[in-house]
């Protein structure tokens, strides 16, 4: 569990998070919703370390981020696992061995040690034999399911996502969608995701946070999203024509 207390940061003098407060759970797909500029992006970056609020807490299972020396800082990090936007994977490197880099960073596995392993993520991202083929010559799905594989490498406590759908088809984003959500249900991951995708947030939010103007706006899953009576949320979620009538469908059959 990461739990969020009175974080403010700013730039410039512009004060973009306002004593945000949340928990994210242990087990569970975390969302991290709002509009541009809202400051969900920032939250992300404090919650990982690329970024320093002046105040507040962020504890990792009680563990306070913001009062680790350099020590602690990097075992807690060899705990995370990050799926980053564009998927961030190397090139020159084959499948196999982007999975193998943090296995190489952070481990003394032997080399064959660290292959059985990379090839075990491969596989249960279902990117079995797909060892030596280069991210070039794979597709953006296949891509992206390749830094999750890397992102598990370490079997980590805590996993970040940003925008893991960015750049995928609707039918490629669902499978996305669940193998996130499988993935943290069967290893018990504090799994945080940060997303503009609606299908997202109807489909896997366990817990969600909209941030909104800095501020923690609304908290709830998916199923509340329907019935909220937070005007701002509604508007956010339902802007369409079309998702206001799935709305008004789920709501006139009884949805809870």
């Amino acid at each position: 569990m990461i739990e969020v207390k009175g974080v403010e940061k700013s730039f410039d003098g512009v004060q973009v998070l306002k004593g945000v407060s949340c928990t994210f759970e242990t087990g569970k797909t975390n969302l991290i919703i709002g509009q541009s500029g809202s400051g969900k992006t920032v939250l992300m970056k404090s919650l990982v370390g690329l970024l320093r609020p002046e105040k507040g807490e962020i504890l990792y299972d009680g563990r306070d981020l913001l009062k680790m020396d350099r020590e602690e800082t990097q075992s807690l990090r060899t705990e995370i696992g990050m799926l980053f936007q564009g998927s961030a994977l190397f090139d020159s490197e084959t499948v196999l061995g982007n999975v193998e880099f943090p296995l190489m960073m952070y481990t003394k596995m032997t080399d064959a040690e660290r292959k059985d392993r990379a090839r075990f993520c491969l596989e249960r991202v279902g990117l079995k034999g797909a060892d030596e083929k280069y991210p070039s010559e794979i597709s953006g799905g296949m891509q992206k399911r390749v830094a999750i594989a890397r992102a598990i490498a370490l079997n980590p406590k805590y996993l970040f996502c940003d925008e893991p759908n960015s750049g995928l088809d609707p039918k490629t984003s669902i499978l996305i969608d669940e193998l996130l959500s499988d993935i943290t249900h069967e290893y018990q991951m504090t799994t945080v995701i940060n997303t503009h995708d609606m299908n997202s947030v109807l489909g896997i939010g366990e817990n969600i946070v909209f941030i909104r103007k800095g501020h923690r706006e609304w908290v709830g899953n998916k199923d509340l999203v329907y019935t909220a009576t937070n005007e701002a949320l509604s508007h956010f979620i339902f802007a369409t024509e079309l998702f206001q009538k799935v709305k008004e469908y789920v709501i006139s059959n009884g949805h809870s």
